[in-house]
């Protein structure tokens, strides 16, 4: 079966940066798109940013110029390089893979103190 696993989550002071990553693996050969997501609590799931087989990406207006996403075709991995951390980017932040179905990872927990 197809399975996401997220890494890189924790606790960072506001202005700081983390790297998350998200590993595929199972039978498939690659997917239409990756991307993240985030919920906080009481809160809505929200797309972070998303990137297509083609390289086009999306980002929240909110993540805009600090998040970066990128992609490993041949491993079908996705990374998201998040700097300028703020308090309101905490949430627990979640790996989705596009194919025929849509897999999602277990979620990675990104704590951002003030």
């Amino acid at each position: 079966q197809v399975r996401l696993v997220e890494s890189g989550g924790g606790l960072v002071q506001a202005g700081g940066s983390l790297r998350l990553s998200c590993a595929v693996s199972g039978n498939i050969l690659s997917f239409n798109s990756m991307g993240w997501y985030r919920q906080a609590p009481g809160k809505q799931r929200e797309l972070v940013a998303q990137i297509t087989t083609g390289g086009k990406t999306n980002y929240a207006d909110s993540v805009k110029g600090r998040f970066a996403i990128s992609r490993d075709g041949v491993k079908n991995a996705v990374y998201l390089q998040m700097n300028s951390l703020k308090p309101e980017d905490t949430a627990v932040y979640y790996c989705n893979a596009e194919s025929v179905f849509d897999y999602w990872g277990q979620g990675t927990q990104v704590t951002v103190s003030s």
